[in-house]
């Protein structure tokens, strides 16, 4: 399920937080920030779509995230790969690599992280 700019902005405002009340969340944007009663609808809708859920103490709620960032952005990433890419991380790999203008200290610890999975997948 997807969720819009201002969803996912809030998502990581309570991903980060891992439970929070609607104060918390409200505490968390810069200024300007935005209304109660938009916050309280963003918080419906990601609710509705199952997202987040809460605990209820009296007439206040705490808000939780339901799904990992780590699954949501997971996800994307692979959706991205299917719809741009054929299908081909190593064709996003290429891509991201040439377009991106990472430096070669940037290079080299993308080449880390590649040869620490290929051993963890060896194993």
């Amino acid at each position: 399920m997807q969720l819009s700019n201002s969803e996912e902005q809030l998502m990581k405002y309570l991903w980060k937080l891992e439970k929070a009340f609607m104060k918390d969340l409200l505490d968390a944007y810069p200024e300007p920030k935005p209304a109660t009663t938009t916050v309280a609808t963003l918080l419906k809708r990601i609710k509705d779509k199952g997202f987040v859920d809460y605990k209820l103490y009296g007439k206040s709620r705490e808000y939780y995230p339901v799904v990992k960032k780590t699954d949501y952005f997971s996800k994307h990433v692979n959706t991205l790969i299917k719809n741009f890419f054929n299908n081909s991380a190593s064709q996003f790999a290429s891509f991201f690599t040439a377009e991106t203008n990472l430096s070669t200290e940037e290079l080299e610890e993308l080449r880390t992280i590649v040869n620490k999975q290929i051993e963890k997948q060896s194993k």
